[in-house]
């Protein structure tokens, strides 16, 4: 735990050493705790890291309390972005074309993530402030991006999965589909079969904090066993975000 009240700020990774802090972090989540692993990843140094990286922007969150350590993540790729780098990282798993062919100001969201010692508290809703604030500064409109359940054995998932494609599902014009070669459906179990309480248990933390913020979810499921995670994909039209909702953003925190 921090040894005192933590400080934040929060700011775009802008040196080298910034954006190692924010892969160092990610190691210790997406590969020690959740067993992940990746073509790139740098196990001597402890870094998580990919081809992307050089062309998204790093969000962190630093406690300026414990020597200005970077303690949250988020990953971010505008439209104008995805051109350099010649598509989304979710385009490996999702076709997108429904949200490409809208002509709207897409945003790819990645490898959000919180050192455990400040989950729970209000370090996450920084991070969203910081995130609304580039969404208005960008003009995005529809935000989107993979996220994981931990495991791989879709037996075990089978009441979240369902759940949230009987009730969650995105409409036709949002509703972005795991590639033919890798489809996963969600469907596995009938919707007045389903043990709602149980399945909204098993479901992440920061899945549900999307469905609060009038998330949807895509059509069916990648099973990715190199990082040993079950993926949906997330997709978040800002404009119909109602204004109870956009409090979510912003809730816990002064200026």
């Amino acid at each position: 735990m921090p040894c005192q009240e933590p400080k934040f700020s929060i700011k775009l990774a802008e040196t080298k050493e910034e954006l190692r802090a924010a892969q160092r972090l990610r190691y210790r989540v997406f590969i020690e705790e959740l067993g992940g692993n990746g073509p790139l990843v740098d196990h001597e140094a402890r870094l998580e890291l990919d081809r992307f990286d050089e062309f998204f922007d790093h969000l962190i969150l630093i406690d300026e309390h414990n020597n200005g350590a970077v303690v949250g993540v988020y990953r971010l790729l505008r439209d104008d972005q995805a051109k350099l780098a010649g598509q989304y990282y979710s385009e490996d798993e999702y076709d997108l074309s429904v949200l490409a062919n809208s002509g709207r100001r897409m945003m790819e969201l990645g490898r959000s993530c919180l050192d455990p010692a400040y989950r729970g508290g209000v370090a996450m809703y920084h991070l969203w402030h910081g995130l609304a604030r580039y969404v208005a500064d960008y003009n995005i409109e529809i935000l989107f991006g993979v996220a994981s359940f931990h495991g791989s054995d879709v037996d075990q998932l089978a009441q979240p999965l369902s759940l949230l494609h009987h009730r969650h599902l995105a409409p036709e014009e949002l509703r972005v589909r795991v590639h033919a070669a890798h489809f996963q459906p969600m469907d596995l179990i009938e919707e007045n079969h389903l043990d709602r309480r149980a399945a909204m248990l098993q479901v992440p933390a920061l899945i549900k904090a999307y469905l609060r913020l009038g998330g949807y979810v895509g059509e069916g499921a990648f099973v990715d066993h190199a990082f040993n995670t079950t993926d949906v994909c997330l997709v978040m039209d800002t404009a119909r975000m109602k204004e109870k909702q956009k409090t979510i953003y912003t809730k816990g925190v002064t200026e």
